[in-house]
């Protein structure tokens, strides 16, 4: 039973990585018209506002903590998303990805128990760098700040969703902290892409919200229902994996054989830290009526 929960998690995470990815790119066209850190804005304050109206959060479904967490979490969820956007307009993507999976990598290990803990993170980190290839192109320390920024903010990303998971009734929390999210955003980057908005790009906007993050950020926070943090956050390394199958499949980018190497290891170690992931049941909250 505690094998199939972990399975049905790490389905749930996959299908939000593929997600993200395709949602990625989708975005990379609107990046000519609105920059970098106007297609994260418009992404994540279409998600604040879609989330909102779909799901209604009842102030009943929060006390003071988790309200406040539900807040930090949306904070953390926009800083890594403009930090990572930050960093890849410096640095080469590959070398971004591989820093801010630091982030799920330290989780990993954090968390984890045994000798184990350090086994599938191991072996899917040296996957990543495979897949990445750091070492190619030139290294902007101010990028690679950024990127480190952006790893921190995710391992925060992770610790908070499962708290709000398992402390606030159904999606009630990710709404609000989607919310949060996209005032922060607005707060940060608006002034600068607000005169650059049309009517055009506020509807590819509204549907790119939908793919990236409201489905892949929902399917999150029901995953880490179901696995530990340290699997999730190994379970996170198959993201560059979908990015280089994704390109394969639509952009017809055939990859190398280190590429190659690297998808088998991030899928072997997705593989070995679902099978010890589950999670011991835990009562969840009752969904307040509206």
């Amino acid at each position: 039973m505690k094998n199939g929960s972990a399975r049905v998690g790490a389905g749930m995470a996959m299908v939000s990585m593929l997600c993200v990815q395709l949602g990625l790119a989708v975005a990379v066209t609107l990046i000519d018209r609105i920059g970098i850190e106007g297609a994260a804005w418009l992404r994540l304050a279409w998600a604040g506002v879609l989330l909102l109206v779909l799901v209604r959060p009842h102030p009943a479904a929060f006390s003071r903590a988790t309200f406040t967490a539900c807040v930090l979490l949306g904070v953390v969820t926009a800083a890594v998303t403009l930090l990572f956007m930050a960093a890849v307009a410096r640095i080469p993507l590959g070398t971004a990805s591989a820093l801010e999976f630091l982030g799920p990598l330290g989780v990993a290990v954090a968390t984890g128990r045994g000798h184990r803990r350090y086994v599938w993170p191991a072996l899917a980190a040296a996957g990543v760098v495979l897949l990445t290839e750091p070492w190619v192109g030139a290294v902007d320390p101010v990028g690679v700040l950024f990127a480190l920024a952006a790893a921190a903010c995710w391992a925060g990303y992770i610790l908070l969703t499962r708290r709000v998971g398992d402390a606030v009734a159904g999606i009630n929390g990710l709404a609000v902290s989607m919310a949060v999210a996209g005032i922060v955003a607005t707060i940060v980057v608006g002034p600068a892409v607000l005169s650059r908005v049309t009517p055009e790009l506020l509807l590819i906007g509204l549907g790119l919200a939908v793919l990236l993050p409201v489905v892949p950020f929902t399917l999150e926070l029901l995953a880490l229902r179901r696995l530990t943090t340290a699997a999730f956050g190994t379970l996170m390394s198959l993201e560059p994996a979908f990015a280089l199958l994704v390109g394969l499949a639509v952009l017809h980018q055939v990859p190398g054989p280190a590429a190659a190497l690297g998808i088998c290891l991030v899928v072997t170690a997705g593989i070995g830290a679902t099978r010890g992931g589950a999670r011991t049941p835990e009562p969840v909250p009752v969904e307040v009526g509206r």
